[in-house]
């Protein structure tokens, strides 16, 4: 909850007044002491007495990861090095690495922000919490590691990378949450099930985030484990994990708006989109210190919704993720997102959540191929029951993307599992000159 100085929650009106009063203080700083920015305000005219409310936010550039890039690594920081308290980075692998980083009382929002997440999820101060995500230049590690200290949980800090282990420790400790991707939680629901340890463990929540997973995954899991799962949100160059999360009603990802003002916008037009439209997110941050964004361009598709929550939070919600606009696919005209895919088939009863989608060109035309994981049954069956479960898995996938595709069944654990972010795409178009 957002609360006003009545320790009620606050209406949206007030929510609007806060937000306005800090944007007025960011824009006035980043002004002054970021040069990227008070030569793109110059540029179109603008001084930060021109921005009086976030009804003037659409005046503002945009910025976008190039930019963090081309200001590698300090360029667009607002204080001065002896402030900065922590730094976190992208990978890199597409190009210059993003920096980000943290003063004191950044850290303590970002605690703040992620503690809020885990009393959502009901995770208080009598559980233990194995944080599964990366830890180091990642921020999806020390985020829920922090959080989860500062609302009094204990904190397992396993990272990744030894399953085996993991399982031990979470039936040895009686862990009773968990924090990693969710395409990670379901290997870990294999090993457990092939461990016969599925009825020796005392898990009852999962915060799971760092990739886009549907309604029909987050099912799954909790079926799998007899748990309730929980999508988190976030960006390092926003803050890290715990920007947004979804409540017990699963109906959004509640956005903490005092820290944070949402938009979505066309991608292509850049105008504004309506409420409930799918667009591009885009995120103004109006309380951070080290490195404040203006109108940072996230590229993940969603839409937002400012209607009150059955739980009664007022701040704004956005939908699940549709995909990002850089992971969509364009086949033969069509636009196709692995969501979409992912989505389909956990339809069906006969496949599991494990896929692949291989892009390729053959005679000027390209080709999608859909590999699906299916139970071991039919592989034992009669050639027919396959070629039928083929069929019908192309029809449901047809249906769904508006194409044709190519499908391959194949045995189960024949998809590479990931500890980390799933890869479910190999576009080998990529490869042609």
């Amino acid at each position: 909850m957002i609360w006003n100085e009545s320790k009620e929650c606050m209406s949206r009106d007030e929510i609007i007044n806060l937000q306005s009063a800090r944007l007025r203080k960011t824009v006035d700083r980043v002004y002054h002491n970021v040069e990227f920015y008070r030569k793109k305000m110059q540029k179109v005219g603008l001084e930060p007495a021109d921005i009086r409310g976030i009804e003037d936010i659409k005046r503002l550039p945009f910025t976008t990861k190039e930019d963090l890039r081309e200001n590698y690594p300090f360029g667009l920081f607002a204080v001065p090095q002896s402030q900065v308290v922590r730094l976190h980075a992208s990978s890199g692998t597409t190009g210059k690495a993003t920096v980000v980083g943290y003063t004191r009382r950044d850290i303590e929002i970002w605690q703040e922000c992620v503690t809020r997440v885990l009393a959502m999820a009901n995770i208080g101060i009598n559980d233990k919490i194995q944080v599964a995500y990366g830890y180091g230049l990642f921020t999806g590690g020390l985020g829920l590691h922090y959080g989860a200290e500062n609302l009094g949980s204990t904190v397992i800090p396993m990272s990744v990378g030894n399953t085996a282990k993991l399982i031990d420790m979470m039936e040895d400790f009686n862990v009773t949450a968990i924090a990693c991707t969710p395409s990670y939680l379901l290997h870990i629901a294999e090993a457990l099930e092939e461990s016969g340890k599925l009825d020796k463990i005392s898990l009852k929540a999962a915060i799971c985030g760092a990739e886009p997973w549907t309604e029909n995954m987050r099912k799954e899991i909790e079926a799998k484990l007899n748990i309730k799962a929980y999508d988190i949100y976030g960006l390092s160059e926003i803050i890290g994990p715990g920007v947004a999360a979804d409540c017990q009603f699963h109906n959004g990802l509640h956005i903490y708006e005092d820290h944070f003002i949402p938009e979505i916008i066309n991608a292509d037009t850049l105008e504004s989109c309506e409420e409930d439209e799918v667009g591009e997110l885009v995120f103004t941050t109006i309380t951070k210190e080290a490195l404040p964004l203006i109108r940072y361009r996230t590229k993940d598709l969603t839409s937002i919704n400012y209607d009150p929550c059955e739980c009664g939070r007022t701040i704004a919600r956005i939908s699940r993720f549709k995909g990002r606009s850089d992971d969509m696919l364009i086949i033969r005209g069509v636009n196709v997102f692995p969501s979409q895919v992912e989505a389909a088939l956990l339809t069906m009863g006969e496949v599991s959540p494990h896929y692949m989608l291989i892009v390729d060109r053959v005679n000027n035309l390209d080709v999608l191929e859909v590999q699906v994981e299916v139970e071991e049954r039919f592989f034992s069956d009669e050639i027919k029951k396959l070629e039928s479960l083929n069929k019908r898995i192309r029809n449901v996938l047809q249906s769904a993307l508006g194409l044709s595709v190519k499908v391959k069944l194949v045995e189960p654990k024949t998809i590479e599992r990931s500890q980390g972010k799933a890869k479910r795409v190999i576009d080998k178009r990529k490869n042609l000159v």
